[in-house]
């Protein structure tokens, strides 16, 4: 690996006798780690693609012994587990340490959704997530992973992070996984180490602090923002750490660790913080800090939006008066109030509904709650996020289970036959899990797997 001269020249300064140690780890073999869906998955090593073990830090991520071929299984596509770096489930340590109450969380730059299904799956019940990312086609990415995970309690955006200004203290909780110079990733990704440059890295330290700056507002008096970054210089991390806790008046918050986990502390005295680097870690580079906002006092910041909203001639999409044609469709049907937006119904949790209608109205929302379908003249057309989600009622539904070699065409997005199946709407599963919706019309079956989502190999 020829790794440019000016970084050796900073990881040596960083960790000086351990230098060697950590660029032969550079060379070896990254460790394969996927995260199984608390929704979906009992959290067995059964529920494994291949045989593995535990990633310490976390209660739902697991090693694998080997690197299957996760394109070709559809229970990957099905949502059942999520392929994630061991080192970024930290996040689900350090949210179980500090949340013990339902909130409203952020995370700002999301894309493509590791952090935000760590977070789905250490947030308390009926908490309210918004994953944003802020390039539109990433955005469509994220919104698909989510969707896959099948929670309800979750809206995905596509905005700036100077966007979330108007949401004044609103959240109680932001990570800000930052846009960086990606030192971290060099054992995976040649084209980290190409651009890598010490321009770009001080580049990317002003971004961050612009993007920090942007999103502050929306963060409640003290509120928890977690900051990381996948780099290893201090420019990106401990001063940038320590400027959001000069300049906004912020404090440190420890987290607990356990030694054999083989995380680094911070290099700067004043900044609490939580490093990972592969020659210690299994897993690749990371930062973690935490930081709790000043004060307590907050406003009623839902208010306030819905009125500026209102004035700004904003309005919600429309309640839907005549649900029981809908309700159907879901296990817990009294718990969600039903949305119609143009021709599609959404169903959203009603303990948020006011949040999600107001979040609605003033981002550009890419996704939220759960999809149940569209109006095609006399036709009601379920969507594949009702297929995906853990509230779906299969009970309506004929079913079909599929074999491997029919499942593949499914996701291919291929013609599909079952002539033993009923005319209509059927829900195909594999392996009893949930793929998506045919229309069975005798011959043939119209595949309604989303276009975008197709395996292309």
């Amino acid at each position: 690996m020829n790794l440019p001269d000016h970084f050796t020249d900073i990881i040596r300064q960083l960790l000086k006798d351990q230098t060697d140690a950590f660029i032969s780890s550079l060379v070896e073999v990254p460790p394969v780690s996927l995260r199984l869906n608390p929704l979906k998955s009992e959290g067995k090593v059964s529920d494994l693609p291949e045989e593995g073990k535990q990633v310490p830090w976390s209660d739902w991520g697991y090693y694998l012994n080997k690197r299957p071929s996760f394109t070709f299984d559809p229970l990957f596509h099905g949502g059942k587990y999520y392929v994630q770096e061991a080192s970024s489930m930290f996040i689900e340590h350090v949210v179980k340490q500090l949340i013990d109450k339902p909130l409203k969380c952020l995370d700002l730059c999301a894309a493509p959704g590791g952090k935000s299904v760590s977070l789905l799956s250490a947030l308390p019940a009926g908490s309210l997530l918004t994953s944003n990312e802020i390039i539109r086609q990433r955005a469509y990415i994220l919104s698909e992973n989510i969707t896959k995970q099948g929670s309800p309690t979750t809206v995905v955006t596509n905005n700036e992070p100077k966007d979330f200004a108007v949401l004044q203290d609103f959240y109680d909780m932001i990570l800000v996984d930052a846009p960086c110079s990606g030192e971290g990733m060099f054992r995976k990704d040649d084209v980290a180490i190409s651009e890598w440059s010490p321009e770009n890295v001080r580049m990317c330290a002003e971004r961050q602090k612009n993007i920090l700056s942007d999103i502050w507002p929306a963060l409640k008096p003290g509120g928890i923002l977690i900051y990381s970054t996948c780099t290893y210089n201090t420019l990106e991390n401990e001063v940038n750490a320590l400027w959001v806790s000069d300049e906004m008046h912020a404090e440190f918050v420890e987290i607990k660790t356990e030694k054999e986990w083989g995380i680094s502390p911070s290099f700067d005295d004043k900044v609490i913080a939580y490093r990972f680097f592969p020659h210690k870690t299994e897993g690749e580079g990371l930062f973690v800090t935490v930081l709790r906002k000043d004060g307590s006092t907050v406003s009623n910041s839902l208010q306030h939006i819905q009125k500026r909203n209102k004035k700004n001639r904003k309005y919600p999409s429309h309640l839907v008066k005549e649900v029981s044609t809908y309700k159907r469709y879901l296990i817990n049907p009294d718990d969600f109030d039903f949305v119609q937006d143009e021709n599609r119904i959404i169903a959203v949790p009603k303990q948020h509904t006011e949040t999600i209608l107001a979040l609605k109205n003033s981002l550009k929302t890419i996704s939220l709650g759960i999809e149940l379908g569209e109006i095609k003249g006399k036709d009601f057309i379920p969507s594949h996020s009702l297929a995906m989600s853990s509230e779906l009622n299969r009970e309506i539904f004929s079913t079909r289970e599929l074999t491997y070699d029919e499942a593949i065409a499914y996701l291919r997005r291929e013609a599909i036959s079952i002539p033993d199946s009923p005319k209509g709407f059927i829900l195909l599963t594999y392996r009893d899990l949930p793929l998506g919706f045919v229309k069975n019309i005798g011959n043939r079956a119209n595949n309604l797997y989303p276009n975008e989502w197709r395996i292309r190999t």
